[in-house]
């Protein structure tokens, strides 16, 4: 997936880029699953009846399979291992500054501090904050003060661009190799983008990346409320994550603390594709377990490799 609206350049520690407007046409281009890469990786997550995360389980309990035929799976990571013996691990955080933040802005930026700060093993942290632009930057773990000081530092403004400024980041995950993780923040719906829901919901089926959102839309009517809910339900359920939504400020530190503890808790699966074909298509993949009572929480599929 190729979206030339936007680049980021890997050699500085951080770079910041406005985005008032994409054309329409570049949003609506195909996107097909990175080229060159036969390995399919697929991040699970599996809980009980009563929800409660399940970390112990073993490669011979997965079973996978992609348009209905079962897949050998030949790599196979287990929870939150030790530094080194894991994919990278690729952080995002976007962070909705727009007007209506207003009254709880400074609850925002420390819970997002507290949550990057957790995670000393990621290889990296992108932090987009989003009003009626969006603003991206890229830090390491040795830049941490500046991110601190950059998220610290945000002021609210001007209408929701919450649809381009996922767009933004997945294209610049997308250069990323290893494991995502994208933390959605916002307050209400999109009242800014020009991509449209449709063509975002395409852009994250064919992105790696794992997405979490909260919404914080206890403040609003029930009849907005529950149109951006489903919203954001979708936008997390279609890459494996999913979406919370606390009633109040004070409830984004539990929050942050299960979206920590899933992180930690997730399995990779990786498998060699027995379909050779290099056509763009999207591949249905489902993977289940060999214990009853178990749930699995994953991404649905992938755009297969594609050759013209």
């Amino acid at each position: 997936m190729s979206l030339h609206w936007f680049a980021l350049t890997h050699a500085c520690a951080a770079a910041a880029i406005a985005l008032t407007a994409m054309p329409r046409a570049l949003a609506q281009q195909v996107p097909v699953f990175r080229g060159g890469i036969d390995l399919v990786n697929v991040a699970v997550t599996v809980t009980d009846r009563k929800g409660a995360l399940v970390a112990d389980l073993g490669l011979e309990d997965f079973e996978i399979r992609e348009d209905g035929r079962r897949q050998t799976i030949t790599y196979f990571l287990a929870g939150d291992p030790v530094a080194g013996a894991a994919p990278s691990l690729h952080l995002g955080v976007l962070l909705d500054v727009s007007e209506s933040m207003a009254g709880e802005i400074g609850f925002a930026r420390t819970a997002a501090i507290k949550f990057l700060n957790a995670l000393e093993r990621a290889a990296d942290m992108t932090v987009v904050d989003f009003d009626t632009e969006v603003r991206v930057a890229r830090f390491t773990q040795g830049d941490f003060p500046r991110l601190v000081e950059r998220i610290r530092q945000q002021k609210v403004s001007g209408l929701t661009a919450l649809y381009d400024a996922i767009g933004v980041y997945l294209d610049g995950a997308d250069r990323q190799d290893g494991r995502t993780i994208m933390l959605l923040y916002t307050d209400g719906g999109d009242t800014r983008s020009t991509l449209t829901l449709p063509e975002l919901v395409e852009l994250l089926k064919a992105s790696d990346a794992t997405v979490y959102a909260i919404g914080s839309l206890a403040h609003q009517s029930l009849s907005s409320r529950l149109p951006q809910e489903r919203v954001l339900r979708q936008i997390a359920e279609v890459t494996g994550g999913q979406a919370f939504f606390p009633t109040s400020v004070k409830e984004l530190d539990k929050v942050y603390d299960q979206v920590l503890a899933e992180i930690r808790a997730q399995y990779t699966i990786g498998y060699l594709s027995t379909n050779g074909k290099a056509d763009g298509s999207w591949r249905k993949v489902d993977v289940k377990l060999n214990k009853p009572g178990l749930r699995i929480r994953a991404r649905k599929g992938y755009f297969a490799p594609y050759k013209p």
